[in-house]
């Protein structure tokens, strides 16, 4: 019998057994649609698995439909049967398609299975595997799928894919590697196969979609895209691994600072424990002392008061006595009489005085109004600390006024100076130079991350020895020694005093504080934020700024022209806050300037800083003092990491 005519099944090309004749008008053999659509047998059209279609037409089954045999169709198939060789209707339901010898074997078939005509037979999955089944095998005994059609949105076995390498009407079909969930490869709105890419919004379209919503976009198949994405793919994975690295390090200094704040904390915790357990301590031997104060007053007064009390009590007694004995006296008795009188008169004159008053004052009752003084000092200052602690203390009047901008000309008036003070950052980066933080000079409060980052500690850190290491300021230099030409260089200031200058190379490390610190001695000058506003410092002096605060701060080191200035930057341009730099001397007949102790000191001593090769240098002065190097784009940079 033709396998292709009007009365063969298109699924299995077999004689229809069991007609059913879809809506659409195509028929199938009932077996053959409940093996494709397991959960769509003669029960009905509708299941979890969303709506079905007819295989040939791909028309969508309706809800609910229910599939049932025609027996008009099923009787004509008898008649036909009856006259011609065939195999008989059988009354139940059809055996599945046997394999032809042509037809691929299912490759995880046992090489022991003695019949072809048996691809179906059940097989153990392996454990711990999830393998895509075939659709159209028995459940239970399903056989991995070798494809997936995206048309029928079945899976299939190599053995039940026969009938799409047989039928022409099944050869259009679409057929990919096996898919565990086929409705992510359909279009959600009109169920269809996914099988273009929008360019232009960069989503995965069916044919409808391609055809209304995205009508005049860049529409190219799947696998185009795929082949161009690909090409791409090196260059994001690139970018994914560079992104993460980067991520790397930033998690990696995130969580030294979190472990950093942590051990802060704990160590200020105990030291405030500490001090307040003194200050507790101090209060309890001001207790006892004032307490003590008390006593011994009350005692000293009440030993006089006490004693002349029993004095007084005496006296009033002998008085009684002697009152009361020469009323006993008998009237014939001349000398009792005279005696008795004699004994009253003298225990009268010996009480004959004024006694002892009240006390003027009692010394003691003092005590509270000391003890009301150091309470009232005491929630003072808590309160003045509790305010500078939260910065509540920062008026308006001790900052700095805006747009009070530094002159150069003012600072030196005779000089010819190239950078100006207010131009272009572009300007100044073609002087810019690289620093990078000399780990060997910074001092053990001082913590580096990396060579830009600097941040005072609370905990000293383990560094190994170095001959120039700081041992009593909490600095650092920069690497390498500047002795020509023009360099300059940006700092971030993120938080707290910061002081930033130049030093010279052969200053010892080991100098005491008030010696060492930057700017306070000839061999160093420096632009100090003290939170409040801007000064430079030479040589002990302080020169006070008017400018306001600026995060990002240039310094621009003039070799040549022995001079060193200091720039705020903002928003692509720099302003001069402060040049510093001898001033040359004044022409006969010129005016003389108001003394500036500060400019005598540079005209003096500040040449001779220049004597020396200079090293960028950094100062943290408060605890929580924290600055960054930078940024410096390097594509505007023309000088690098001179030497």
């Amino acid at each position: 019998m033709d396998s292709s005519g009007p009365f063969s099944c298109p699924i299995c090309l077999e004689p229809l057994r069991e007609p059913v004749t879809l809506p659409c008008g195509h028929n199938f053999c009932l077996a053959c649609l409940s093996a494709l659509w397991p959960h769509r047998g003669a029960g009905g059209a509708g299941g979890p698995g969303g709506a079905a279609r007819c295989p040939l037409c791909q028309e969508p089954f309706p809800d609910g439909l229910q599939l049932r045999k025609n027996h008009t169709l099923s009787e004509l198939l008898q008649l036909r049967q009856g006259s011609g060789p065939g195999p008989g209707p059988g009354p139940g339901p059809a055996p599945p398609p046997a394999l032809e010898p042509s037809a691929p074997s299912a490759p995880s078939a046992p090489p022991s299975t003695p019949e072809p005509s048996a691809p179906c037979a059940p097989e153990p999955w392996p454990e711990g595997e999830e393998l895509v089944r075939c659709d159209a095998c028995p459940e239970g005994a399903a056989l991995p799928a070798a494809l997936s059609c995206l048309s029928c949105l079945a899976s299939f076995c190599p053995a039940h894919l026969g009938p799409h390498e047989r039928s022409p009407a099944l050869r259009g079909h679409r057929l990919v590697p096996p898919l565990r969930r086929l409705e992510e490869s359909l279009c959600p709105r009109h169920l269809r196969p996914l099988e273009r890419f929008c360019r232009a919004e960069r989503v995965c379209l069916c044919e409808a979609c391609a055809a209304q919503e995205h009508r005049g976009h860049e529409l190219v198949p799947l696998e185009q895209e795929r082949a161009l994405q690909e090409a791409e793919q090196p260059k994001v994975l690139s970018a994914v691994e560079d992104r993460m690295d980067e991520l790397g390090a930033s998690i990696a200094q995130s969580r030294r600072t979190v472990a950093l704040i942590k051990s802060a904390a704990v160590a200020e915790r105990e030291r405030v424990s500490r001090l307040f357990a003194e200050a507790t301590a101090t209060l309890q031997g001001f207790q006892t002392q004032v307490l003590g104060f008390i006593e011994e007053g009350v005692a000293a007064m009440l030993g006089r008061s006490q004693g002349d009390l029993r004095r007084q009590e005496e006296q009033r007694s002998r008085l009684s006595r002697a009152r009361h004995n020469l009323s006993q006296v008998p009237e014939a008795d001349s000398v009792s009489f005279l005696q008795e009188l004699l004994a009253l008169r003298l225990a009268l004159e010996e009480g004959c005085g004024p006694g002892p008053g009240p006390p003027r004052e009692l010394s003691f009752t003092k005590s509270s109004q000391a003890v009301r003084g150091v309470r009232d000092v005491l929630a003072e200052a808590c309160a003045s600390q509790w305010e500078q602690l939260r910065g509540l203390d920062s008026d308006e009047d001790g900052l700095q006024k805006p747009g009070l901008e530094a002159d150069a000309e003012s600072q030196d008036p005779d000089s010819n100076n190239h950078l100006e003070s207010e131009a272009p950052r572009d300007y100044f980066l073609k002087f810019a130079y690289i620093v990078d933080l000399d780990s060997d000079t910074a001092d053990k409060f001082l913590q580096l991350f990396g060579t830009k980052g600097v941040k005072r500690v609370l905990c000293p850190i383990n560094y190994p020895e170095s001959p120039t290491r700081f041992t009593h300021c909490e600095q650092v230099l920069g690497e390498g020694a500047l002795d020509r030409g023009t360099y300059y260089w940006e700092v971030e200031i993120i938080e707290g005093w910061v002081s930033v200058g130049v030093m010279a190379e052969g200053f010892s490390p080991q100098e005491p504080y008030d010696r060492g610190r930057l700017g306070r001695n000839a061999h160093s000058c420096c632009l100090q934020w003290n939170g409040r506003s801007f000064s430079v410092w030479f040589h002990g002096l302080e020169a006070p700024l008017p400018q306001p605060f600026s995060p990002t701060v240039g310094v621009c080191l003039e070799y040549a022209d022995h001079a060193l200035a200091f720039y705020a930057v903002r928003d692509g341009k720099v302003s001069l806050l402060r040049r510093l730099k001898a001033s040359r001397p004044r022409r006969s007949g010129a005016l003389a300037s108001p003394t500036d102790p500060f400019q005598s000191r540079l005209d003096s001593h500040f040449a001779g800083l220049f004597a020396h090769r200079l090293k960028p240098a950094f100062f943290l002065e408060s605890v929580d003092a924290h600055l960054q190097i930078g940024p410096l784009k390097k594509s505007c940079i023309s000088v690098l990491k001179r030497r």
